[in-house]
């Protein structure tokens, strides 16, 4: 009995090892793209109309006027003879912005992000009208209109008013028609190139690795981003989609981020910091004003005056002492040493500026 105990303990520690050590393994399409396969911005300007009265001035805003003349033109409408009775505010001049992914194709839709560069105030409840997006090189690649949603809204009184969100910028869920593709033929390649998202030399070597056991010896590391693949007699579609779902443990180097407008501090798993000794104290003085008035006797002919009553508070933090901060094995061992000085994280910020200072910091520090 005891003996078939123990083979089921074997069977299932041998079951329950790889499950354990690729829990922290990604797959490679999470941590790496197909070098040339991307993305491209578009923009375009264009007129938004059905504004409550929260569009462009045309007298300020000149490009409006004359976009709205020449559209009305186009549609058959001469008013230029009567252009400077145009008092209309309903009408906002955008831009138009939109990313066209790789690999599509047209008649496919994409979201598209409506700004105001006039003096609108709101540009929800809009209809965007028809508006060509171009890339880089001048070409359309789509076309966008539609309704615009916007999550901010705006409420002006007599004395006071309140403001959520950017009521001058909306957005247009599938609102442009790609109308031109990027033609990527990725199965014409013999020779492909995988980039990672973090260049790091040891998960670059971790994924040849992989990728070399699994679908042969195609892999090899050009440098800390580079990881290529010789293809060549390969089915390249399929290969690709064999190696994407492949599983990396990715390596970080040990690195601590700081944002001092807002107090975070975030650490890689990596970090490390030698014993130091630590004492943070500070200098407060704070100053209160009470003044007092001073009132006359009845029928004096005084008069009543304001006298400077002043008290002021020292605290040099005398009370606080040198603390020791040991070395830990883990991060968690990290924050609770940090943890156990009993500082806030503004306070925290510049210890651990200090302690890179003094060379105890195993990591590098980002201050942002």
């Amino acid at each position: 009995m005891r003996t078939l105990c123990f083979l089921i303990l074997v069977v299932l520690s041998v079951l329950a090892g790889p499950r354990l050590a690729g829990a922290e393994a990604v797959r490679i399409k999470d941590i790496a793209d197909v070098e040339g396969v991307r993305s491209n911005q578009l923009i375009g300007y264009g007129l938004v109309v059905g504004l409550n009265g929260t569009g462009d001035r045309l007298n300020n805003s000149v490009f409006t006027r004359e976009s709205l003349i020449s559209m009305l033109e186009r549609l058959g409408v001469n008013i230029r003879d009567q252009e400077a009775t145009l008092q209309t505010r309903d009408i906002a001049a955008v831009m138009v912005t939109a990313e066209l992914p790789a690999f599509s194709h047209g008649g496919s839709h994409i979201d598209v992000t409506v700004s105001a560069t006039g003096d609108a105030t709101d540009l929800s409840g809009g209809t965007l009208l028809v508006t060509p997006l171009m890339a880089a090189d001048g070409d359309v690649y789509a076309v966008a209109q539609g309704q615009l949603v916007s999550s901010a809204f705006s409420a002006k009184g007599a004395g006071a008013s309140i403001t959520r969100n950017i009521p001058t910028s909306a957005h247009i869920a599938n609102g442009a028609i790609v109308e031109k593709e990027v033609l990527v033929d990725l199965g014409a390649r013999n020779v492909l190139h995988l980039s990672l998202r973090n260049p790091d030399l040891t998960t670059a070597e971790r994924m040849a690795a992989v990728i070399n056991n699994s679908v042969g010896a195609i892999a090899r590391v050009d440098d800390p981003r580079t990881v290529t693949l010789a293809l060549a007699g390969s089915d390249v579609m399929s290969t690709l989609g064999r190696i994407e779902d492949l599983l990396v443990q990715p390596d970080t180097p040990a690195t601590v981020v700081v944002d001092e407008a807002s107090g975070t501090i975030v650490m890689g798993d990596n970090v490390r910091i030698s014993t130091v000794a630590i004492a943070q104290g500070n200098l407060t003085v704070q100053v209160n004003e009470s003044p007092v008035a001073s009132q006359p006797a009845a029928f004096s002919g005084g008069r009543t005056a304001i006298l400077p009553r002043t008290s002021i508070k020292v605290d040099t933090g005398a009370g606080k002492q040198l603390g020791i901060l040991a070395e830990g094995p883990s991060l968690r061992d990290l924050v609770g040493g940090l943890n156990a000085l009993g500082v806030g994280p503004r306070d925290m910020i510049s210890i651990l500026q200090t302690i890179k200072a003094a060379g105890a910091l195993q990591a590098d520090l980002v201050v942002r």
